[in-house]
């Protein structure tokens, strides 16, 4: 399981070495074998010539005899002239030679082998070599960690009639094949080193160009976003499977800009529709009791009444509060609603945040700042929109608190600039957190809740984030971060 959860890259990689070090392990595991087999056929065919010369030998012998040729004179034959030890010599191997019930008849020096001699063949061996159609019988034993064969096979006279048992032992003395294999083990196990090295080498470089393609794909993939537009994808020298790849996500990429440009169209749509609904809510508010006031004036208007005067400045004064009220919607409106172009400006931040803090008559109202001057590019309107803004959120939090503060501090923050408005007031409600951006909402009885919305349109304008942190009854710190450049 982990090893699927590997990339691409390195899966290439750790297969093209197993299979180097397999190839290398079944190729030592196949010369082994194939040694052990030419060994034992090494040994068998030349069990088999010398015991086919031995056998020449002693036929030669018995027709050069002058003793009658039978099993009883088989002992005699061989001894005489010493021809058994003379065989046994030549061809440097020991040899017995039994009657046809397995009784020994005749032996050579038995000092070498003379574990492996015994007076009497067991009864299996007649047996089986009586059975076996060539009339021979090869016996495999090891004694003291050496390998022997032992043969059985018929002497026969010159119409082949079985005179005796020839009996061979045979050492299979392996030492030099041994060191051949290992000399050759040796040199192969160096080959493959050097192949080892080379395959890691090669599997290193092939398998980054074959990911390269992919890994550019998938680069591209996360990248994609709904909100901005994307580049396409194109490659060079890649594989067909890869070219297929890339047309379907640049395919793709061509439908996502369609959608989003029918999406993005909608929202607008969508959330103007709602704006103007707000708008035209926010403004039948002041409309409705400013013509309940113009009728009842209709009504009750008496030039002779002597507090006519005093009726006309409250009336007078309804409306005009109406008509504010009015104002300051289509102010907010016209704000919310007015991109701000960016400015190349570079504005000294700890300045410009306290002069827009100059408007403000609260006296709980503290500033601070790391520096007397921290530059950055910032529109110098949209700025002091930006701390009014905050500010007076935080002083409308402030209501029946009985101790107020509100501290407004600038710092750096490595090659960005920090702007924070903490208060002590009431705090934000836990279900309300996730609105607070959002157009519209707000917690106020008058307002449209835009400014919050505006703050943040205008703070990633310019490339930066605004964040906040509240507690219920503890307070509130909004944070508005932004490059230096």
């Amino acid at each position: 399981m982990k090893l699927l959860k590997l990339s691409l890259r390195n899966r290439i990689f750790i297969s093209m070495i197993l299979l180097v070090l397999g190839a290398s392990i079944l190729i030592a595991g196949v010369t082994v074998f194939q040694y052990k087999q030419e060994s034992e056929d090494y040994h068998r065919e030349r069990l088999e010539r010398k015991e086919q010369a031995i056998r020449e030998n002693i036929k030669f012998v018995l027709s050069g005899t002058t003793h009658l040729v039978n099993t009883e004179n088989m002992a005699v034959i061989l001894k005489e002239r010493q021809k058994i030890y003379e065989i046994s010599q030549v061809h440097e191997m020991q040899l017995n030679v039994y009657d046809l019930n397995g009784k020994l008849l005749i032996k050579s020096n038995e000092s070498f082998f003379r574990d492996t001699t015994n007076i009497q063949i067991p009864k299996y061996i007649l047996e089986n070599l009586e059975a076996s159609r060539n009339k021979r019988f090869l016996k495999k034993s090891e004694i003291n960690g050496q390998k022997f064969q032992s043969s059985y096979t018929y002497i026969t006279d010159s119409k082949f009639k079985p005179l005796a048992i020839l009996y061979l032992p045979y050492l299979q003395d392996d030492e030099l094949l041994q060191k051949d294999l290992n000399d050759f083990l040796m040199k192969m196990g160096e080959v493959y080193l050097f192949m080892l090295v080379l395959a890691i080498l090669m599997s290193y470089f092939l398998s980054k160009y074959i990911t390269k393609s992919l890994k550019i794909v998938s680069e591209k993939i996360i990248e994609t976003r709904l909100d901005k537009r994307n580049q396409k994808i194109h490659i060079d020298n890649a594989s067909e499977e890869i070219y297929t790849l890339v047309a379907a996500y640049n395919s793709m990429i061509d439908e996502l800009e369609e959608s989003a440009v029918k999406l993005a169209t909608g929202e607008r749509e969508q959330a103007w529709r709602e704006m103007a609904k707000q708008v035209a809510h926010e403004i039948k508010n002041p409309l409705t009791p400013m013509r309940l006031s113009v009728q009842s004036f209709q009504l009750k208007f008496d030039p002779q009444d002597p507090t006519i005067h005093q009726k006309v400045e409250e009336y007078s004064n309804t409306l005009i509060h109406q008509i504010d009220t009015m104002s300051a919607i289509a102010s907010a409106f016209s704000n919310f609603a007015k991109m701000p172009a960016q400015q190349n400006e570079i504005l000294n931040v700890p300045k410009i945040v306290k002069l827009a803090l100059d408007i403000f008559n609260e006296d709980y109202i503290i500033f601070t700042s790391e520096k007397e001057e921290i530059l950055a590019k910032f529109d110098r309107t949209q700025l002091i929109r930006v701390v009014t803004n905050l500010v007076k959120n935080a002083t409308q939090a402030l209501q029946d608190i009985p101790d107020p503060r509100i501290l407004v501090r600038v710092e750096e923050e490595g090659k960005m600039v920090c702007i924070s408005v903490s208060d002590n007031g009431i705090g934000i409600d836990e279900e309300n957190k996730d609105k607070v951006f959002e157009p519209k909402f707000t917690t106020k009885s008058s307002g449209m809740g835009l400014g919050l919305a505006m703050v943040k349109n205008l703070v990633e304008t310019y490339k930066g984030s605004i964040s906040f942190t509240s507690q219920k009854n503890k307070g509130t710190s909004f944070s508005v971060r932004f490059p230096k450049e």
